[in-house]
């Protein structure tokens, strides 16, 4: 009995999580995470703001010290993420046991948990997405990570990010594209 060949092919991050994350091929672009660490680093992290445009807005976001917009899970709590495996590949957890703020009048924190010391804003876990760059905020509602900005809502406790709690801090996605902008 002949076997078939069994033909492995590396893809990039955009591509996989078009495969399976929500991200449709047509919008997946080739990932720049290949060639830049992950946003998970031991030294302090720096989190700062910064005007860009985002769904057609221009408005003023969170960034880390390489200014790469920091984006929200909605459905992470303050104590803990649920972004892993292929997924935090795609969406890097910020983390710093000292993060420290520039401009922001919210609460920085770093949340011990799964990804080590995540950097948090009012509660909810930062993450930069694989496929931005300085002052491109590309990931605005897609798979339900969205821009943080400096009057991003508190949540406390088991809180989620998509409750009544912080109901209004996600920028609803424009009809007609998935992405959110």
């Amino acid at each position: 009995m002949r076997h078939p060949r069994i033909i492995i092919a590396s893809i990039s991050l955009a591509a996989a999580a078009a495969i399976g994350g929500g991200i449709t091929a047509a919008t997946a672009t080739s990932s720049a995470a290949s060639s830049r660490p992950a946003a998970s680093q031991h030294a302090a992290a720096t989190v700062r703001t910064v005007q860009a445009t985002v769904g057609g807005k221009t408005e003023t976001v969170l960034v880390n010290s390489q200014g790469l917009p920091l984006y929200y899970y909605l459905n992470d709590t303050a104590a803990k993420s649920v972004v892993t495996g292929g997924l935090a590949a795609l969406w890097p957890p910020l983390t710093s046991p000292s993060p420290a703020a520039t401009g922001l009048t919210g609460k920085l924190a770093a949340v011990s948990d799964a990804h080590g010391d995540q950097v948090s804003y009012n509660g909810h876990l930062l993450y930069t997405f694989a496929d931005d760059q300085a002052g491109q905020v590309t990931g605005q509602g897609a798979q339900g990570f969205f821009v943080a900005t400096p009057g991003l809502t508190s949540i406390t406790g088991s809180a989620t990010a998509g409750s009544s709690s912080t109901a209004g801090t996600a920028p609803a996605a424009p009809s007609g594209n998935p992405l959110g902008y």
